[in-house]
């Protein structure tokens, strides 16, 4: 059986992650954390509740300019499942931001029905963004990467 604190460093990692649950399985012993879950904006009660803290820190970006903007390539997801950057946990990621890569340049797995789909490079160039967490779920067509091609 886990302790008291062993179950509170659970509970952080699931919130630290993102993860949505994370189960643990002993002998004779099994607990299921369940991470929050994201709001629904049709649920009215979700609309009519206050915003986090958080979200009340307006946050702007520079504005890009159009000449960056057509240099840009954004590499999508092609199925939905979840976004890990990297072969295992304790690996480096396949790609960081400011790395420069190859057409065919293996740039993240997306695992999918127990499958591990390597999602390689279209394009050559540098990495500018990466805008999921690794273990974060991704939906078909969601953003995965944003390339500036080489020259």
């Amino acid at each position: 059986m886990l302790s008291f604190k062993e179950i509170k460093d659970l509970i952080d990692l699931v919130a630290e992650r993102g993860l949505s649950a994370l189960e643990v399985e002993q002998t004779g012993f099994r607990i299921r954390i369940e991470g929050a879950r994201p709001q629904v904006m049709n649920d009215p009660a979700a609309l009519s509740a206050p915003p986090a803290a958080a979200s009340l820190v307006p946050v702007t970006a520079p504005p890009a300019s159009s000449r960056e903007e057509e240099n840009l390539h954004v590499i999508t997801s092609p199925i939905v499942g979840t976004f890990y950057r990297a072969p295992s946990p304790e690996a480096d990621p396949f790609a960081e931001v400011g790395q420069k890569i190859s057409k065919g340049k293996i740039l993240c797995i997306i695992e999918s029905m127990k499958l591990m789909n390597e999602i390689e490079s279209d394009v050559e160039g540098e990495i500018v963004e990466v805008f999921p967490r690794s273990g974060q779920p991704v939906e078909y067509g969601e953003k995965l990467f944003a390339i500036r091609l080489a020259a």
